[in-house]
């Protein structure tokens, strides 16, 4: 907890994105969370190829040289959710990087992750509950857009219950994420709260979603006493 009382979050941006454009597509939730909780941002540590076309490279959330990714599902740094693979490359230089910053930035309440970064989210859960010395302890955990990774290497991951409370987030519109894939990881969870809503591929940040952010971190600070 800040010196202010309020909650302190480690956030971890999705796949293409930076601290800083995840910071700036997340301005509607740091308004509503903003007396309850400070954010603090990321960068992960594996550049992300530039998609083939020119046309392609336009949809990208920033300049090539600043997308960045948590791991790769395939050796020629291309990541799809989907993929059942062997590989994570780049998660073990990322696990460092998120040690690091709970060294340097911390201490934090809890994270906040957003599709591959709400994914590596789900990885530090499950590292907590299989081997707690090995990573920086979590109390609590939102998750938007999240899934399971299929990479073999994590599946010892979601073998255990998670015990830590954590809010669920997805879109019955997103398709980049389809809502099954966040279903998918839900029976991970001892009691998961979950934040179901009609859009797509981005944290809800409207009317009906704000009473159960705030219902959420209004538990955690009460738990941090």
């Amino acid at each position: 907890m800040s010196d202010d009382g309020k909650l302190r979050i480690l956030c971890i941006h999705g796949y293409r994105q930076n601290a800083q454009s995840f910071r700036e597509r997340t301005g509607a939730f740091r308004k509503i969370i903003k007396k309850h909780a400070e954010l603090v941002f990321i960068t992960a540590p594996n550049r992300v190829p530039p998609l083939e076309s020119s046309a392609e490279a336009g949809t990208g959330d920033e300049q090539n040289d600043e997308q960045r990714g948590w791991w790769f599902s395939r050796q020629d740094d291309y990541f799809m959710a989907r993929d059942k693979t062997d590989c994570c490359k780049g998660y073990e230089e990322s696990l460092d990087v998120i040690k690091q910053a709970f060294i340097e930035q911390g201490p934090f309440d809890g994270v906040l992750g957003f599709s591959q970064g709400a994914a590596m989210v789900s990885l530090l859960c499950g590292l907590q509950e299989s081997d707690p010395e090995s990573c920086p302890k979590i109390g609590f955990a939102i998750m938007v857009a999240s899934f399971k990774s299929h990479s073999i290497p994590h599946a010892y991951l979601y073998e255990k219950k998670v015990t830590i409370p954590t809010l669920h987030v997805f879109g019955d519109t997103d398709k980049v994420i389809p809502k099954d894939m966040s279903e998918d990881l839900l029976p991970c969870y001892l009691d998961p709260v979950i934040l179901q809503h009609p859009g797509g591929h981005f944290i809800p940040a409207s009317g009906p979603q704000k009473k159960i952010y705030l219902d959420f971190l209004q538990k955690m600070l009460a738990k941090k006493g």
